[in-house]
């Protein structure tokens, strides 16, 4: 939707962002936990450009993630995707899943929303599922937060939540984050970083 904002809006817009201090895992009611989750992905590095075939300029499809370090005691888990650069007054919700394994340890490319793969509440479009990067041309590198969350009991969120019932539902229950964060932009020449290195995207 947003690939059909003109470019000099997008740089008009270009100083106008959510910040990073609103994204979940920054906000000091969760008490993210004293222990770190390894999160990482296949299909690029962290902090490196997202391979187009997960954004809304290529198949859309939600990125592999991979994680080690849950804790004991982990109940279940819990992922939340934000921006917070996009030209809003809060992080547009890019994913959102609850009552994952604790011992899953992955999600499989284009499992978010997919069935088995936890249970899936609303983005910033209203949708279940993975809503793609999809940033504004001209705006700049927008990062896409990864956050996993390792929760000592599995939150009751009912039918399709969005972002504040997620919020509620896992305060106090957090032991141990996972961060991991890919950057998308339209307008600019960037290079996508994976293990094997650059490629142009």
């Amino acid at each position: 939707m947003l690939e059909h904002v003109p470019a000099w809006l997008g740089t008009l817009l270009r100083n106008r962002r959510a910040g990073h201090e609103k994204l979940v895992a920054a906000d000091p009611a969760i008490a993210v936990g004293t222990d770190a989750i390894d999160l990482t992905s296949p299909a690029f590095a962290s902090g490196a450009r997202l391979p187009v075939r997960f954004t809304a300029d290529g198949e859309g499809v939600s990125p592999p993630l991979v994680w080690t370090g849950v804790p004991a005691g982990t109940a279940t888990l819990a992922l939340i995707v934000e921006d917070p650069d996009a030209p809003t007054t809060a992080p547009l919700v890019h994913a959102l899943i609850w009552n994952l394994a604790s011992d899953a340890g992955r999600l499989a490319e284009g499992a978010i929303g997919a069935e088995g793969a936890g249970e899936t509440g609303r983005n910033s479009f209203l949708q279940q599922g993975w809503l793609p990067p999809d940033p504004p041309t001209g705006h700049g590198d927008h990062d896409y937060v990864f956050q996993l969350f390792a929760l000592s009991a599995a939150p009751d969120l009912g039918d399709s939540p969005g972002r504040s019932a997620f919020v509620e539902a896992i305060t106090g229950r957090v032991l141990a984050t996972g961060l991991l964060i890919g950057t998308y932009s339209r307008g600019e020449q960037a290079e996508a970083v994976v293990a094997n290195g650059p490629v142009t995207a």
